[in-house]
């Protein structure tokens, strides 16, 4: 049965959410996270939520409304939302785009590392000799 937040008694409100904040907190590592809010989440509701971080991540990064609208195919009121939700003094989304900013930032660093060394003789060898390279460690690059 559906209830509606309103209609909670500032208790109930207070228990369901720390239920909820606490189980989210218990949660470690990314394949983690997704098991629990594919459990928890429908897709559907799982995508709005998605979009809406895509939707905060753009409108930090300051694009516009239109351009918004136009690649992620999302309604102004939704884009309007985000950004009102950004404006509040809640800092929630900024922190989490921000971490975001850094794992993304990370990943493409690796990525490209690996692009780098896959091509490479001496990555080969590495992949081929592993033991070889504890005694011979990797040439140190120089700045």
């Amino acid at each position: 049965m559906k209830v509606k937040a309103r209609e909670l008694t500032k208790e109930d409100r207070i228990l369901v959410l720390d239920a909820l904040y606490t189980a989210a907190a218990t949660v470690k590592g990314r394949a983690a996270m997704k098991l629990f809010l594919r459990d928890l989440l429908t897709e559907s509701e799982r995508i709005m939520l998605g979009r809406r971080i895509l939707i905060a991540r753009r409108l930090i990064a300051g694009e516009t409304f239109e351009d918004i609208n136009d690649v992620l195919h999302v309604g102004r009121d939704t884009v309007w939302k985000v950004q009102r939700w950004l404006q509040d003094q809640f800092p929630g989304y900024e922190k989490a785009i921000k971490d975001m900013e850094v794992v993304f930032a990370e990943r493409k660093r690796k990525f490209d590392d690996k692009r780098l060394y896959a091509t490479s003789a001496l990555y080969r060898l590495k992949k081929k000799y592993p033991l070889h390279f504890l005694l011979f460690p990797w040439p140190k690059i120089k700045d």
